[in-house]
């Protein structure tokens, strides 16, 4: 979730209120598509083919995987959150219930797209239900980015690719970095400039 999109949600309160974020669970308990999840949809369609075998990770609504599928690919979405993945059902789109790749055999997909939970988020600001859990990045903005590098390249077909969408706020440098300690190389593919951050969308590639 881009931090435009979460401030369009902050109330009034003071810092002894509960988050904002957390407040919006009585509007939705599940993300809905934003302009990160359409940049990195917009960005992914051009780079698969039909009868390419997708995965789209933290798939939320589902929104991700239903636009590869109508370009053609075999998409699949994977989400922690019971609610998630009931809503990507009903929208169509095959989904396991999991966390990030671990479901997968190896060696499964051509392609595997991720709008992780991003934004930097102090401890005590955090809360126990699942639309924070899709919108909390922890401290660094990185809770789910690390693992999630750590363990894709396993799921990754020979000439597989990664598509992950970060925020200027999560230091995409850094991300990099991490990915190339773990065999990935990478290159940022598009980027859109928003009030309160840039979006980004890397690529990672066996190195």
């Amino acid at each position: 979730m881009s931090e435009e999109t979460r401030d369009r949600g902050d109330g009034d309160g003071g810092s002894g209120d509960r988050p904002s974020l957390a407040d919006q669970r009585g509007v939705e308990s599940v993300y809905q598509p934003a302009e990160d999840s359409d940049l990195l949809a917009r960005t992914a369609r051009e780079r698969v083919e039909a009868g390419d075998t997708v995965l789209d990770v933290g798939t939320g609504s589902g929104y991700v995987a239903a636009t590869l599928a109508d370009a053609g690919a075999q998409a699949v979405g994977v989400d922690v959150s019971p609610l998630a993945c009931r809503e990507t059902a009903d929208n169509g789109i095959p989904v396991v219930r999991g966390d990030l790749v671990e479901s997968f055999r190896a060696d499964a997909f051509d392609l595997v797209a991720f709008n992780p939970p991003y934004l930097p988020t102090p401890p005590e600001q955090e809360w126990d239900d699942w639309m924070e859990h899709a919108l909390s990045g922890g401290d660094d903005g990185r809770r789910l980015v690390d693992p999630f590098l750590e363990t894709v390249e396993r799921v990754l077909a020979p000439s597989g690719e990664v598509l992950m969408l970060v925020s200027s706020l999560t230091d995409p440098d850094a991300v990099r970095a991490f990915a190339s300690e773990h065999g990935l190389a990478s290159e940022q593919l598009a980027s859109e400039k928003h009030p309160y951050e840039a979006l980004v969308v890397l690529r990672f590639y066996r190195d």
